[in-house]
């Protein structure tokens, strides 16, 4: 579910949205999900100061307290 929720808002942000990838990497304890966007897009995917990543990883954390597991967001360049 998380990682449906974090593609599904990248999509929504990028001008490329057939770039946008979401790889699910799980842990005991947390789950790490990286996310990759087109180059041009890393900075809307960001955001000024970082203000839409943070948003993106609030709502992920949010979502994520149903599987009692913490869930990190990494964008990668």
């Amino acid at each position: 579910m998380e990682k449906d929720l974090v593609e599904y808002i990248a999509k929504i942000l990028v001008d490329d949205p057939t770039g946008v990838v979401v790889n699910r990497i799980e842990g005991e304890k947390a789950t790490i999900l990286e996310l990759k966007v087109a180059e041009a897009d890393v900075g809307k995917v960001i955001g000024k100061h970082g203000r839409i990543a943070k948003a993106i990883r609030t709502l992920l954390a949010a979502a994520s307290t149903r599987s009692g597991k913490r869930v990190t967001l990494e964008i990668l360049d």
